[in-house]
């Protein structure tokens, strides 16, 4: 699955938890691409399961197809001139990981952004109220309250994230997943990035925190047409501070999802 030419990792990670900036950063190092939401895992997903239809079962032949599976990531990347690729799963699920650890051809390994659930609701509710072209408020929601239940129902990104991280850290993945926590990233950069690098085993490359350019890779920036304007602005340099919006969030929200954590 793996061209020979690339290292491919995985960043697992909730929407507004540093992404943009772990990405940001890291793609600094001319030898590594971090990439945006990927599609791979749900290319390997659709093709296995054409093994359920009537057509692949009538003549079932297993070899052949998951040959195309092992070869998924060597043609998707295969013009990316990098060593070393790190590509955000949004598809990380269960059955998808298991299928990822079958089929890339060697080790499997993750690292998890993690950044507390309030804090990324925090976040939302700051670009929500501020930019509105924002996708929340297109749902035609009156109430902080009523959009942040509708970002946390179960179709949504974050819930759909919140299991992909508990699927990576089930004790079977210990071994193969680093767990990065935003504020370390922000107020420790150097100390955090080189915890990445030693897990990743590659050599550290000298990074900077100051005038931090917009994400890009690969020639490419993300489109927030799509999504709203500014859903992915990151600040020029690392600091950390309070969301005074974080005081908007509904005791509702507070009692249902503040319980959890990493």
């Amino acid at each position: 699955m793996e061209n020979k030419n690339h290292k491919i990792f995985f960043l697992i990670a909730m929407p507004r938890s540093g992404n943009t900036l772990f990405g940001s950063l890291i793609n600094q190092n001319p030898d590594i691409a971090v990439t945006a939401n990927s599609i791979t895992l749900d290319i390997i997903k659709d093709v296995f399961l054409l093994k359920e239809t009537e057509i692949f079962k009538n003549y079932p032949d297993h070899k052949s197809l998951d040959n195309v599976l092992s070869s998924v990531y060597s043609n998707y990347y295969k013009d990316w001139n990098y060593k070393y690729i790190i590509e955000r799963s949004p598809a990380m699920a269960i059955g998808n990981f298991n299928l990822l650890k079958k089929h890339l051809g060697k080790p499997v390994k993750c690292i998890i952004l993690w950044r507390d659930l309030l804090d990324v609701l925090a976040s939302y509710i700051k670009w929500f109220e501020n930019e509105p072209t924002a996708f929340p408020n297109k749902w035609n929601l009156k109430t902080i309250e009523e959009k942040l239940k509708r970002l946390m129902s179960v179709d949504s990104a974050i819930p759909k994230s919140l299991i992909y991280i508990q699927n990576a850290l089930l004790p079977e993945n210990k071994d193969i997943c680093h767990v990065v926590k935003y504020e370390h990233l922000v107020t420790e950069p150097e100390k955090t990035l080189r915890s990445i690098y030693n897990f990743l085993e590659i050599d550290y490359y000298p990074h900077y925190y100051n005038n931090i350019k917009q994400f890009s890779v690969n020639g490419l920036q993300y489109n927030d047409n799509i999504v709203g304007n500014n859903m992915h602005t990151i600040k020029t340099e690392l600091k950390l501070e309070e969301n005074p919006y974080k005081k908007m969030i509904p005791q509702s929200i507070i009692n249902e999802y503040g319980h959890i954590k990493l």
